[in-house]
């Protein structure tokens, strides 16, 4: 299952709308006022169903992941040199990337792939691929590339 993720051209804050193979709106996601960055996540029928949540006041940045309204784990920047390194407490999963943070995938424990994640280049605006094997994880790996995506920002 391919996900296409957009960012929104304008927009006070970080908005996404995601798309299916199909170009049909799977998921939008809208950007919070917030201290840090709070992106809620709504269904093709509007229905909210996930939020992120950036965890302010400390040293590397972390993300809490919500479904619903219920925590289910969080992710977090590791100190790492040339690869970026996250710790996810969800599921067993990480994250493994490239120098330039564009190309990356979400592993479990055992080292299979949940999902591929590649960046597009020449657009607008942040444009990436989101290739998930097993459907039943397209919600939490795109909450993952939500909180990513959002990290960068907080370093720029």
């Amino acid at each position: 299952m391919k996900l296409l993720f957009k960012q929104r051209f304008f927009s006070w804050f970080d908005s996404y709308d995601i798309y299916g193979e199909d170009g049909e709106t799977l998921y939008t996601v809208e950007g919070q006022l917030a201290w840090g960055h709070c992106l809620k996540i709504f269904d093709a029928s509007g229905a909210e169903i996930g939020m992120i949540r950036e965890r302010v006041f400390t040293w590397l940045p972390k993300f809490e992941i919500y479904q619903g309204k219920q925590y289910v784990g969080c992710i977090s920047k590791e100190i790492s040199l040339l690869k970026p390194k996250y710790n996810i407490d969800y599921n067993g999963w990480h994250i493994e990337g490239n120098f330039f943070e564009w190309d990356y995938m979400i592993l479990d424990r055992a080292g299979n792939t949940i999902a591929e994640i590649s960046k597009q280049l020449f657009n607008w605006t942040d444009t990436y691929v989101i290739d998930v094997h097993n459907p039943k994880n397209a919600l939490g790996a795109l909450m993952f590339v939500l909180a990513i995506d959002a990290e960068k920002c907080s370093r720029k």
